[in-house]
């Protein structure tokens, strides 16, 4: 979802997804294996611990919307590249689940769960947003642009009990996220997040899916980790680097989550490289090294593993949209993003995928499935689905020293990630040997 902070939450962009298309569901009956590079990496597994490794949100445009060719081109190409998959409750392609009280309507899941299901991915459940009637609306009706809205205590119950029906009605989906980026629980009076509406909301959550299976893993509080350049001491904290220093508000919420919460098996955040007012420090791909050292701070205190519910490179414009870079770019820096997480500690993480209808889709994961000739690859499906092969969940890769100024590395024993930084070419050294790359450029190198 395109990120907000605190008291500068944005229109919402997400609504309930269109119709299904039935041919996705043919074609997947019989879709083939991976026949790209890694081939000699196992397929990832489906995850029963609280690591699931790297994969993609669901947003209200995904391979379940489009024409007949695009939607099973897209069913393929997800396939043959298995990874795990999140989709929300609400909202980002999922119609409200219960518009009455116990009246529920669960299609739109169940679409969803059924293409990950065949495509091979670990699926996610994000349990976000939540119906009108829990939040002061009209029971029967859907008001989209309330998406955002909380639950008001008085309902806290009665969401818990919502999630508890998902947990019961998916039995295969053994992962669940509470809640997305505090939304609603800004306490604008106060000038800070109210973690205790959140933590209380949190805490039946957790008791209400364990319930179901005590072996389901269930993680938050997807908090924003926004920060300010070096200079700005606006809510300056202790968690600072060369990038800034987080929001001390931020932190405030997640120790008081961390300090009363029932239980949890995962941590859950999301952020960007660059600030709150859209700067970077120093520079954009400098900037990435937030991740690590926030994840770092964030093992520290929680002992948790860490998950990356979504993370952002590129500053967007007035409507949201990131297209000022060239996909080279883009892509270079967000393989350097990735490096930095996996360095600060995380396991796990989840591309928000900004599926758009039209002809250009800066940094999609496929081309839009509105048009026949789409569900094709992009450059963010081949760094992200390779990240998650050489990367899986358990594997432990360790920053790589290259020799080269602008070159970030990561490696394990099989495989290794290389970045050039630049826009001009550069040369590094990996096991004894000199790489030359272009200006931008992803490379994989077999170590085995």
């Amino acid at each position: 979802m395109r990120r907000h902070g605190g008291e500068r939450q944005g229109p919402v962009r997400a609504i309930a997804a269109g119709v299904a298309v039935l041919a996705v569901l043919l074609v997947l009956c019989s879709l083939p294996g991976d026949e790209g590079g890694d081939a000699k990496r196992p397929a990832l597994p489906r995850a029963a611990g609280p690591a699931v490794g790297w994969g993609f949100t669901h947003t209200q445009y995904s391979a379940d919307d489009g024409t007949d060719a695009a939607t099973a081109r897209a069913a393929r190409l997800l396939a043959a590249h298995p990874m795990p998959q999140n989709q929300h409750l609400m909202g980002w392609g999922a119609d409200n689940p219960e518009p009455r009280p116990g009246q529920f309507d669960f299609a739109d899941l169940d679409r969803r769960l059924a293409l990950i299901r065949r495509t091979g991915g670990t699926p996610v459940l994000t349990l976000c947003c939540a119906p009108d009637w829990m939040k002061g609306g009209t029971a029967g009706h859907t008001d989209w642009s309330t998406l955002e809205k909380a639950p008001t205590p008085a309902h806290y119950a009665d969401f818990a009990a919502l999630a508890g029906k998902v947990a019961q009605r998916y039995p295969d989906v053994r992962h669940f996220v509470v809640w997305n980026e505090f939304k609603g629980f800004f306490d604008d009076a106060r000038g800070r997040w109210n973690y205790e509406g959140y933590t209380r909301l949190y805490n039946l959550v957790y008791r209400a899916v364990k319930k179901v299976n005590s072996a389901n893993q269930v993680g938050g509080p997807y908090l924003v980790m926004d920060s300010y350049v070096p200079g700005d001491d606006t809510y300056a904290s202790a968690l600072k680097g060369p990038w800034g220093s987080v929001d001390r508000r931020t932190l405030d919420a997640f120790s008081y989550w961390n300090r009363h919460k029932d239980g949890a098996d995962f941590l859950v955040v999301d952020g960007s490289s660059y600030s709150k007012d859209n700067r970077y420090a120093p520079d954009a791909f400098a900037a990435t090294r937030k991740f690590a050292d926030v994840g770092r701070w964030l093992r520290k205190e929680s002992g948790l593993p860490l998950w990356w519910a979504e993370w952002y490179v590129e500053v967007p414009d007035g409507n949201d949209d990131r297209a000022g870079w060239s996909e080279r770019r883009r892509t270079a820096t967000q393989a350097t993003a990735l490096i930095e997480m996996a360095s600060g500690g995380a396991g796990s993480g989840f591309y928000w995928n900004p599926e758009t209808r039209g002809a250009q889709c800066p940094g999609c994961l496929w081309t839009s499935t509105a048009r026949d000739d789409g569900g094709a690859a992009l450059p963010m499906m081949d760094l992200l689905s390779r990240f998650s092969r050489a990367f899986p969940p358990g594997d432990r890769p360790q920053d790589l020293a290259t020799g080269g100024t602008t070159v970030r590395g990561l490696a394990d024993a099989r495989t290794a990630l290389l970045v050039n930084t630049a826009d001009r070419s550069a040369v590094a050294t990996v096991d004894g040997k000199r790489v030359t790359l272009d200006g931008y450029q992803v490379r994989w190198i077999d170590r085995s």
